[in-house]
Order: structure tokens, then C-alpha cells, then sequence
């Protein structure tokens, strides 16, 4: 997998702030905003890594945002961040029951953030991408599972310039269908930095 110069800055920036927030774990267990922040940064991070080592990483967000959550019940950050994460994790097998259970787990945390603060236009946002999901899940394991589509870009290769024509139709489809994915993906990944990380953790070290 190759990574872009932003990519690349994203990681970092990233990585900084789990290590970061673990060594804040270590000097204060109950502070569930640090939790919070742990929770965000894995998130982000698992878009880094292979399918298998990104569901370990997605376990272990799922656990530290559990953890604020029972420090702090009505978090509805944490309740947000959850949601992402089951969502994410749900894309990432086949198996149609397994993902469903992610899903639904994904709808109830996403309402419940909701509840604690209603109208947020994140979380009735996240609602109405819930509702597809499992349709977008089916749809991605039709189409091979969609690897390209989360881990890797898929931009080389590609079909002969007579098959591009015979197949518009079915392109335009999967254009779409893409579009959608990734905008689940970044619902579920982009927006977890949140304000008072920079704050409290500082600027990432250069990346030299």
C-alpha cells in the first residue's frame, strides 16, 4: 500500500496522539476525555493497516470508547465514535451476518448520540448513511468485497478501451456505488480530530 505526502502526515499526526493519550491513560485511567481522543486516533489509524491488522486496531478503539462511556454514560462523542467504528468494521468481513450485527450496533450508538445531543447535523447525518448501509454492504460484496475501494485506491490495471465503452452503464453504476463507500468512509474516519486534541497534545513532531 502506498501512501501519499498528506497520508503520510495524517499517520503521523495521528500515531503521535495515541501515544500520546496512552501515556495520559497511565498518569490518569478516568479522564474520559483522553479516552475519547485514544478512541479517535485508532479510528484513523486503522485506515492504515491491512484488513486484518485494521479490525484489531477497530477492537481496540471500540474498547477504549466503552471505557469513556462507562466513565462518562451520555458522551455522545464517544456514542458517535462507536458508530463509526462498528460501521468500519462492518465493511471490512464478508460474512453478511457478522457485518449486520456491526451494523446494527452502528444505528443504536449513532441514535443514542443523537439523543444526548439533538440536531446535530454529524450525527442525523450519520443516521441517514446507517440506513444504506447494510444495502452498501451487500452491494460491496458483490463487487468483490471492495478492498480497492477501502484499503488501497485501486487505481492500476484497469479494462481495455472497448470494454470501457461496452460496460458505461455498469461503470457509471460503480461509480456511484464508490462514491457512496467512500462517502461512508469518510463520515466514519474524517472527522474524529477533535478540537481540543491540538490543545491539549501540542503539535506532531516534523515529518523528517
Amino acid at each position: 500500500m502506498e501512501f501519499s505526502a498528506a497520508d503520510v502526515e495524517r499517520l503521523l499526526m495521528f500515531e503521535h496522539a495515541r501515544k500520546a493519550c496512552e501515556a495520559q491513560y497511565i498518569n490518569d485511567p478516568l479522564d474520559s476525555d483522553n479516552l475519547l481522543k485514544w478512541g479517535g486516533a485508532l479510528l484513523e489509524l486503522s485506515q492504515f493497516q491491512s484488513i486484518p491488522d485494521a479490525k484489531v486496531i477497530l477492537n481496540d478503539a471500540i474498547s477504549k470508547l466503552e471505557e469513556a462511556l462507562t466513565l462518562n454514560p451520555g458522551k455522545h462523542q464517544a456514542l458517535w465514535c462507536l458508530g463509526n467504528a462498528h460501521t468500519s468494521h462492518a465493511f471490512l468481513v464478508p460474512d453478511v451476518d457478522v457485518a449486520k450485527g456491526h451494523l446494527d450496533k452502528a444505528a443504536e450508538y449513532f441514535q443514542r448520540a443523537e439523543n444526548e445531543d439533538p440536531g446535530n447535523e454529524m450525527y442525523l447525518k450519520a443516521l441517514e448513511v446507517a440506513a444504506k448501509a447494510p444495502e452498501l454492504h451487500l452491494e460491496f460484496i458483490r463487487q468483490g468485497m471492495g478492498q480497492q475501494a477501502l484499503v488501497g485506491g485501486g487505481g492500476g490495471g484497469g479494462p481495455s478501451a472497448s470494454s470501457n465503452v461496452s460496460s458505461g452503464k455498469k461503470k457509471k453504476k460503480n461509480y456511484d456505488f464508490t462514491y457512496d463507500v467512500c462517502g461512508w468512509v469518510i463520515l466514519a474516519f474524517g472527522i474524529v480530530v477533535w478540537v481540543g486534541m491540538a490543545k491539549s497534545l501540542g503539535p506532531p513532531p516534523p515529518a523528517r
